[in-house]
């Protein structure tokens, strides 16, 4: 995931839930497979809606307490984050088209 910046249980909160506009936060882990295939289509989403949408990636091996704090049992999960709240879950590796038409109402 080149292009997407990380964010850790240590600024979670400042970068995800004082954000501004809305936030997708990408939970993943380097061992699973459906999230490598994810990691180039939201590139492409950030490069096609970085002026209304902020993509974050959290790696949940190495953070393990937001995942738990918002029940990420399974990855890849895409939550997005609006004025501090969870509005959307997106579980599981789907194509752009499918994302794209979940966050259509929020970016």
């Amino acid at each position: 995931m080149g292009n997407i910046a990380a964010v850790t249980d240590d600024d979670f909160a400042e970068k995800v839930l004082g954000a501004e506009g809305p936030v997708l936060v990408d939970f993943w882990a380097s061992w699973c497979g459906p999230c490598r295939q994810l990691a180039p289509i939201l590139e492409e989403i950030q490069i096609e809606k970085g002026d209304k949408l902020t993509i974050l990636k959290m790696d949940a091996d190495a953070n393990p307490v937001t995942p738990a704090q918002y029940r990420v049992t399974g990855l890849p999960t895409m939550n997005l984050y609006v004025g501090g709240e969870v509005v959307k879950s997106i579980v599981g590796a789907k194509p752009k088209s499918a994302i794209l038409n979940d966050l259509s109402e929020f970016a």
